[in-house]
C-alpha cells in the first residue's frame, strides 16, 4: 500500500472540521492494506478499546502491516482475527504472562510474514523518516546474520572513512493509534511517562488517532506525564477504560485475570469464542475492577 485509499482519504478530509470523533468513526478510518502502528509498551497503555472497535466492524480490515516497537495483547487479537498480513516489531508477547498465543501459532505455521526487526533497525528506520531521507546508516547488524534475514536492507560505504555500514530504510506508517490519560477540546493530549515510542509515532504517521480516558477543560503540563500539543493528534476519541486489560497508570493496573482467561481460551482452541465475548464486553473485570 502506498497510502490511504481515496475513500478513506475523503473520509478523513470530511472529519477534519472537528478533532473529536467517536470510536466507531476512528475504527472506520483503517483501510485494508494499511500500515498500522499501535502505541504503548508491552502490556501498558495499549489502545485495546480501539482494537475492539476495529474488530467489531461489519467488515474487518485485512492485510494489515502491524508496526509496533513492542506488540502485545491488542496486536495478538488482530493476528488471531486474521486481519494481519505482516508484523514489524522487536518483541511480540504478553510480558510476565508469556507468549502471545495467536502470534506464536501464526508465525510457526507461516500464516503471517514476520519482518525481522531489532530495537536498532526500528529506531533508525523511524529516524530516517523523520529526517526526510530514504535510509539511515549505522554499524548495527554488521558482523551478524541479520542481513541474511533482511536482504532488503542494503549496505553503503561511508564516504569519509570507507567503512561499510548498514543502510536501514525509512519506515512509513499510515495510521498510528495511541491511548492517553486526558484530552482537551483544543486537541492537546496527556500521556503518562511509560512512553515507548509514542512521541516518535506522532511524527512518523500520516494520521494519528488518540483515545483518552477523559476529557478535561485544559490539559496541563506535569512531571507525571507528557503532553502532546495540538495538532499532534489528528483525531481524539473519548474512550474510558480504553487500555484495559493492559494498564493505564495511575488510573488502573493490569487486568491479570483477563490475561489468564485469554491465554487459557487460546490454548484450548477457543480464540473465536473469546473474541466474540470480548467484543460484546464479556470479561472478568473492567478498568474499574481489575
Amino acid at each position: 500500500m502506498t497510502g490511504l485509499s481515496l475513500e478513506c482519504a475523503e473520509r478523513i478530509r470530511e472529519l477534519t472540521v472537528g478533532t473529536w470523533i467517536t470510536l466507531d468513526e476512528a475504527a472506520a478510518l483503517v483501510p485494508d492494506g494499511a500500515t498500522l502502528a499501535l502505541g504503548g509498551m508491552t502490556i501498558y497503555r495499549r489502545p485495546v478499546g480501539f482494537v475492539r472497535a476495529l474488530l467489531a466492524r461489519e467488515k474487518r480490515p485485512r492485510n494489515l502491516t502491524l508496526l509496533c516497537f513492542t506488540a502485545g495483547f491488542e496486536s495478538d487479537l488482530l493476528v488471531g482475527a486474521g486481519c494481519v498480513e505482516a508484523v514489524r516489531t522487536c518483541y511480540f508477547g504478553l510480558e510476565a504472562f508469556g507468549f502471545a498465543p495467536m502470534f506464536t501459532e501464526a508465525a510457526q505455521q507461516g500464516a503471517i510474514r514476520v519482518i525481522e526487526e531489532t530495537e536498532a533497525s526500528l529506531a533508525l528506520g523511524i529516524r530516517a523518516k523523520l529526517a526526510g531521507v530514504s535510509f539511515m546508516p549505522s554499524a548495527a547488524w554488521i558482523g551478524t546474520d541479520l542481513p541474511k534475514l533482511r536482504p532488503d536492507v542494503k549496505t553503503v560505504v561511508d564516504p569519509y572513512s570507507g567503512e561499510e555500514l548498514m543502510a536501514f530504510p525509512a519506515l512509513r506508517c499510515d495510521i498510528a493509534v495511541l491511548h492517553g490519560l486526558e484530552g482537551d477540546r483544543a486537541g492537546n493530549v496527556v500521556l503518562n511517562n511509560n512512553l515507548g515510542v509514542d512521541m516518535e509515532l506522532v511524527y512518523l504517521a500520516d494520521t494519528v488517532i488518540v483515545t483518552v480516558e477523559r476529557i478535561v477543560e485544559r490539559c496541563q503540563r506535569s512531571v507525571d506525564g507528557l503532553m502532546i500539543p495540538a495538532p499532534g493528534a489528528s483525531y481524539l476519541v473519548h474512550a474510558p477504560g480504553g487500555a484495559w486489560p493492559t494498564s493505564c497508570y495511575p488510573d488502573y493496573p493490569v487486568g491479570g485475570g483477563e490475561f489468564m482467561r485469554y491465554i487459557e481460551a487460546c490454548n484450548a482452541g477457543q480464540f473465536d469464542a473469546y473474541l466474540s465475548g470480548f467484543i460484546r464486553g464479556d470479561t472478568t473485570g473492567t478498568a474499574a475492577t481489575p
